[in-house]
């Protein structure tokens, strides 16, 4: 890296999906590296759409945007673009390093290569967020995302380096993939600077601002939020079925002065995908709808005081990579209950609540803890805090490239 200067290339197509995990993790690594004031390195940003207007890049960036023939954005365009022309681009611009920012069907070694044990010069570094589809064959549901899935696990398998974003997930690909244990480094990843943002705020620019959302909403704060997707995974109909448990128990019991309501963000998947919860359904059925609030797709600019005006935040996910939604709660102050399995132990630490996702009683019973002690949950906005502070985009960058020094 001394002698000359070095070419990376970054796959940064998610960038036009800024409400995605990984597009968020996409955005600020590159925001990152761009006002680290690295001089020596030459990045090269690949794209599938143009970067937003608001998205500034130094000298030392440029960007690449082109797409296959078939331009309709679907898997189809997905497998052709990141197996087939993106390595075209990325060897004709002669990149020493090439990071992939998710796990996909990259690969820049060809099978003869391979067999053979010749070194090549580029060097390929892949983000592997989880490996869903390998756990769960559900998601395979047609022949399309079969292949898809097949391409991917190849390219994992073929990357000289991978990044974990989780414990977890790096044992899952040690488990499951078969992949060495050397080839896996583990690097935390961040939530937006959003959420940063809403406790370095003044206190009355946050009120106002906090209160113009809610009012956007027709939301009062103090209402139990959940969400982060309609997949079967994200278990949001136990949350529904324990916050019903509540509701009723409150009835007899009247452990809370004026029960608050539930409120799920994210966007209602088709009714006919079969990984879909129907929670419209299950909230007419459970005789709900006055007290549960579906608000659909919510801009990710909005979601720091939706957060934030939540008495507690309900996930008790059955499978997760990372678990962003976790952190997102705990870097605004709000009280979390989720699951004690898959990642989210890891973000969480000891300043989260944890429940049996499994279990639709113990989730109510962790829950009903939270609505019914102060104490409790002032402790838990305050650790919360502190615990999201042990995560960085800078740290996260900062091994990314020290990985990149030891190629």
């Amino acid at each position: 890296m001394k002698n000359k200067k070095t070419i990376i290339g970054i796959n940064a197509s998610y960038l036009r999906k800024p409400n995605t995990g990984i597009g968020q993790v996409t955005a600020n690594f590159i925001k990152k590296l761009a006002n680290s004031k690295i001089k020596e390195i030459e990045f090269v940003l690949y794209l599938e759409e143009n970067l937003p207007k608001d998205f500034k890049l130094p000298k030392n960036f440029s960007k690449k945007v082109f797409l296959p023939i078939w331009k309709r954005d679907d898997l189809i365009r997905k497998i052709w673009w990141e197996k087939y022309s993106l390595p075209k681009k990325v060897k004709k611009d002669k990149c020493d390093i090439f990071i992939s920012m998710y796990q996909c069907p990259t690969v820049f070694k060809t099978p003869s290569v391979l067999n053979s044990g010749h070194s090549v010069s580029l060097r390929h570094i892949m983000v592997v967020h989880d490996i869903i589809p390998k756990l769960f064959p559900e998601y395979l549901d047609n022949f399309r995302k079969k292949i898809y899935w097949n391409y991917t696990e190849k390219g994992i398998k073929n990357t000289d380096k991978i990044i974990a974003v989780s414990k977890k997930t790096e044992k899952d690909l040690i488990a499951h993939l078969g992949i060495n244990a050397d080839k896996i480094t583990t690097n935390y990843i961040d939530v937006d600077e959003i959420y940063k943002n809403v406790g370095a705020e003044s206190a009355s620019s946050a009120d106002k601002h906090g209160q113009a959302v809610l009012k956007k909403y027709k939301l009062k704060p103090g209402y139990i939020f959940a969400g982060g997707g309609y997949e079967k995974r994200k278990n949001i109909e136990s949350v529904v079925r324990a916050y019903k448990i509540l509701l009723e128990k409150n009835k007899k019991e009247h452990f809370v002065e004026e029960f608050p309501r539930l409120v799920i963000y994210g966007k209602i998947l088709p009714k006919n995908l079969s990984l879909a919860t129907d929670a419209q359904k299950l909230v007419k059925e459970l005789n709900l709808t006055k007290q549960v609030r579906l608000l659909g797709m919510t801009p990710q600019k909005d979601l720091p005081a939706l957060f934030k005006g939540a008495i507690m935040f309900a996930y008790p996910s059955f499978y997760e990579g990372f678990g962003m939604p976790v952190l997102e709660a705990m870097s605004v102050g709000t009280p979390v209950v989720t699951s004690k399995i898959s990642s989210l132990p890891e973000v969480g630490g000891d300043s989260v609540l944890y429940c049996n996702p499994n279990d639709i009683s113990d989730i109510a019973m962790v829950m009903k803890n939270i609505l019914t002690n102060k104490d409790l949950r002032e402790q838990l906005k305050f650790h919360g805090r502190e615990k999201a502070k042990q995560f960085s985009w800078e740290k996260f960058t900062e091994k990314v490239l020290n990985i990149i020094n030891a190629m």
